[in-house]
């Protein structure tokens, strides 16, 4: 299993780069997952990981691309958000790229 190192804490990721357990995560983690993918978090990235991460601790699932532009797209693109545009700002699978970000289990992130 590969893991990351960071600030004195080693983060346990699967064979495919998501997190081991939720509950490793914070904005630290996103920040050094991104910078694997070559990617700078923006304000549009935080509102979609943030809802990810939200939506998952209350339902235990992710939600679907669509639950997610209908609830945040509005604050992502100021003309609406589709799922081109999410595409564009997680260029590494949209949705499923954004859960990775958001710490959010592979096992459940095949909805996306």
């Amino acid at each position: 299993m590969a893991s990351i190192q960071l600030n004195g804490r080693e983060i346990r990721l699967n064979d495919k780069g998501y997190l081991a357990n939720f509950e490793d995560w914070d904005q630290s983690v996103a920040e050094a997952l991104a910078s694997q993918d070559q990617m700078n978090l923006t304000r549009c990235h935080w509102i979609a990981i943030n809802f990810l991460r939200d939506f998952y601790r209350k339902f235990e699932v992710p939600p679907s691309p669509r639950i997610l532009l209908k609830a945040v797209g509005n604050q992502i693109s100021e003309n609406g958000c589709s799922r081109k545009d999410l595409d564009l700002i997680f260029p590494k699978g949209g949705c499923k790229h954004a859960c990775r970000l958001a710490g959010l289990p592979d096992a459940y992130c095949h909805a996306c």
